[in-house]
């Protein structure tokens, strides 16, 4: 019984630790400024009708997140083009 309880354990421990690819992170096309005189802005609306209805009432300002997302994995990942052979060069 101690034994199949210590592989258990072992089994959650070690499931708990392993490694896992990177959550990516959201994209938010909208920012809402308010008007108070903290500076504070929140960039976490998907369109600009839901920035609008957080700030009615409140009062702020929304605009488009200038902000790019990140590019997708692959477009870090492009093979470098080189002139491996020079037929054409003289010396």
């Amino acid at each position: 019984m101690r034994i199949s309880a210590f592989i258990a354990l072992a089994l959650v421990t070690a499931a708990a630790l392993a490694p896992r690819p990177a959550a990516a992170a959201y994209y938010y096309p909208w920012c809402a400024f308010y008007y108070d005189r903290s500076g504070v802005f929140s960039c976490s609306f998907a369109s600009r009708e839901q920035c609008m209805a957080t700030i009615s009432g409140i009062g702020g300002n929304c605009i488009q997140n200038m902000v790019q997302p990140p590019p997708a994995y692959g477009a870090y990942y492009e093979p470098r083009r080189t002139k491996r052979h020079h037929s054409d060069r003289r010396y």
